[in-house]
């Protein structure tokens, strides 16, 4: 019987008719498993996979696969993206068994979830170095039957190698155990943890893992051996260190780092943009506009509706894979967002307004929620959606076609398959002439009458934290109204549909549809948490509404109850209330999005620095003291990191405007000034509200304030 019918995720259901038992990942699977004695087969993806997608309508779908999964296995189902800690887990088992990793994700384990077999995408028949499935599914039953001993021993061997990352002391207390090191160490250098795992896609017959790390990106340029007793240092040299190893991983001629794969790597980018504004370096500069330019100007981004694909297969950001990913999107708007405060160039404030367009227009529920994904397949054909023939276009705009072919290097022969990706061979040219933005809108229109690609219609905290973030920001530097009231507007559905009662957050929210009501699942996670504080704390700054601030520090109570680890520091991905795993993770690599670390690193900074909580502030601390020694060394394990480092090693500015002054609110807000906080409208508990005049605004640092100043340009003087 398959069990995922009644299941949250799209793509649970998505398999809701197999004729494999799958089960969700819960006790009824184990129980099952240990009462007919049968390993358990664990499979782990994603709705936007397209490798995940193939192995599905190779096998799952397949009954003579299936019969075999059914007889030899119980089968469990997970989507990734809801469960992130059995994700993490199970990845480092494969990563170590295999040295790589990727989804689809498959592994062997025993029925109290102990993993000795694992690997990622299987192919129905097999080819080259590719056994088939079903080969290795017998191979897996014979040496559970025949060598037990053998599978159990593995088992518990594979399962005390993992999670080293767990036991890394902070610096105050010495150095760290050689198996922390050694944690660490892999984690920022050799695919471990999360931080290298590789994409489900693979260009050499998913032979080779293609993931964040392509090329080496995130190996580590050097062994820490001695960062973890390095202080934190002050914020120059941290940021100098870094911007040296970015450097040298920096592609010149394309933008970015390394090569294909490519992945936008946000978080360096947002540390090089952080070195620019302590050093006044114009070549650090360049390499983030360069790499922006390159982005926006590549097939990465979507030149007819917006927002960007969540990687390039190679290195001229030409062909994307075609997934439209929540937050890649919402990051890639803050940098955007920062990239035009710092430069003033009107190209990317148009990646911004576009971006943002894309996210309101396709990935928002009525009710201000934002859903997950769009997948890269339409028609069962990757990219159908967004390719074109001269044909095509010519159909649509007539005479008109080719002067938009030229802007966007059509060609007969095409960039993809035949077909043709848009993109804009004029590097950094973005702004449209009037002709041919007139034809961009209605090939768009065009393009919307076809099949478009699956939704992923669940609704995440914390990638709608980072979203509802990143979209307050923008409406406060641009005085955007609509953006400011999607963000309050996505704040409320947070509330509403995805907190419970007693004030415990969930991770995962799904609309209810004929067979089943709206409903939300699963304790959210510490990355979950961190994103709501982060998000609502910025949505008070940018409204001037205190119940955001309050709810910011309700979460942040609730991450400090239950995932601090009161040993070592830091916080665990799973509450005390979670279910037991076979261990308990901790996140602290940024890998596609901040780590739960290095987020609420930065978060607790922000709303201690607003609120006067000092605990806030020495939690964050702790957190810097656990890892900020080794960051410097490794910006594209720990670039989110980074900016808290930056943030607590040059001090937050605190400004407080009373009163009614639009002029003043704007002079804090015409420029990117990441290491200010801002506190105006309704007043909230803190000691920065405490005696102050209406009218007037207060510059200060740790709640020592200058004299008051009634004028802007005063105002700007003191910042």
């Amino acid at each position: 019987m398959n069990r995922l019918g009644e299941e949250t995720s799209p793509y649970l259901r998505q398999h809701a008719d197999n004729p494999v038992d799958w089960y969700p990942w819960g006790e009824e699977a184990f129980a099952a498993a240990r009462a007919a004695d049968k390993p358990i087969l664990l499979s782990v993806g994603y709705s936007a996979c397209h490798w995940c997608h193939v192995m599905a309508h190779e096998s799952f779908e397949d009954p003579a696969t299936a019969a075999v999964m059914n007889d030899l296995f119980i089968n469990i189902k997970v989507d990734r993206e809801e469960r992130p800690d059995v994700d993490a887990i199970y990845m480092e088992a494969v990563q170590s068994l295999t040295g790589r990793g990727g989804w689809p994700m498959t592994v062997f384990m025993t029925p109290d979830g102990h993993p000795f077999h694992g690997g990622t995408y299987y192919p129905k028949i097999g080819r080259g170095q590719m056994p088939a499935f079903t080969e290795i599914m017998h191979r897996i039953h014979d040496v559970w039957i025949n060598r037990r001993p053998e599978v159990n021993h593995q088992a518990d061997q594979i399962t005390r190698s993992l999670n080293r990352t767990a036991l890394i002391q902070p610096d105050p207390a010495g150095p760290a155990t050689e198996e922390a090191t050694d944690g660490l160490n892999r984690a920022t250098g050799d695919d471990a943890n999360g931080l290298n795992r590789a994409t489900e896609e693979a260009t050499d017959g998913l032979n080779r893992a293609t993931g964040d790390d392509a090329n080496g990106l995130n190996r580590a340029t050097e062994e820490a051996t001695d960062g973890l007793n390095r202080a934190t240092g002050d914020d120059a040299n941290g940021l100098n260190r870094a911007t040296a190893v970015l450097r040298r991983q920096y592609d010149a001629a394309w933008g970015g780092f390394g090569g294909a794969p490519k992945f936008p790597h946000t978080m360096c980018l947002e540390v090089l943009m952080r070195s620019y504004l302590h050093s006044g370096d114009g070549d650090v500069l360049n390499m983030v506009i360069n790499s922006l330019d390159a982005m926006a100007s590549g097939g990465i981004y979507d030149h007819l509706g917006g927002g960007f694909s969540r990687y390039s297969v190679d290195s001229q950001w030409i062909v994307p894979h075609f997934e439209k990913m929540l937050y890649d999107n919402a990051l890639l708007t803050r940098l955007y967002l920062h990239a035009w405060q710092v430069t003033g160039r009107s190209r990317f404030r148009q990646v911004l307004e576009e971006t943002i367009g894309f996210v309101l227009r396709d990935l928002r529920h009525d009710s201000g929620g934002f859903y997950s994904a769009l997948d890269a397949d339409s028609e069962g054909e990757e990219g159908r959606f967004y390719v074109w023939t001269p044909d095509q276009i010519t159909a649509v705009l007539g005479n008109a076609g080719a002067e938009f072919m030229a802007w966007y290097g059509v060609t007969e022969a095409g960039n993809f398959e035949g077909h043709n990706i848009l993109w804009r061979p004029v590097r950094g040219d973005l702004v449209r002439p009037a002709g041919v933005e007139l034809s961009r809108e209605k090939l768009l229109s065009a393009r919307n009458l076809r099949i478009p690609p699956g939704l992923d219609d669940k609704v995440l905290l914390e990638w709608n934290g980072l979203m509802l973030a990143a979209l307050a920001e923008a409406a406060a530097a641009t005085g955007n109204q609509q953006w400011l009231e999607a963000a309050i507007k996505n704040g409320g559905f947070l509330l509403d549909r995805l907190r419970r009662s007693d004030g415990r957050w969930l991770r995962s929210w799904q609309a209810g549809d004929g067979n089943q009501p709206a409903r939300a699942r699963h304790l959210a996670y510490a990355a979950d948490y961190a994103a709501v504080v982060d998000a609502f704390t910025r949505l008070g700054e940018t409204s001037g509404q205190a119940r955001w601030i309050n709810e910011a520090v309700a979460a942040a109570d609730g991450l400090l109850e239950l995932f601090w680890d009161h040993e070592r520091g830091g916080v665990f991905t799973t509450g005390t209330d979670a279910e037991k795993l076979i261990f308990r993770p901790k996140e602290i690599t940024d890998n596609a999005l901040p780590s739960a670390n290095s987020a609420a690193a930065v978060a607790l900074l922000r709303l201690g620095t607003l609120t006067g909580r000092s605990h806030y502030l020495d939690r964050a601390r702790d957190i810097l003291t656990l890892l900020g020694g080794v960051a410097a060394d490794h910006p594209s394990g720990f670039g989110h990191l980074l900016e808290a480092a930056d943030m607590n090693a040059t001090g937050l500015t605190e400004v407080v405007i009373g009163g009614d002054r639009p002029d003043l609110l704007d002079a804090v807000r015409n420029a990117y000034r990441p290491n200010t906080v801002l506190a105006w409208g309704e007043p909230y508990d803190s000691p920065l509200w405490n005696n102050r005049t209406q009218g007037l605004a207060y510059v200060c640092r740790d709640y020592t304030c200058e004299a008051p100043v009634s004028e802007p340009e005063d105002l700007l003087a003191r910042l």
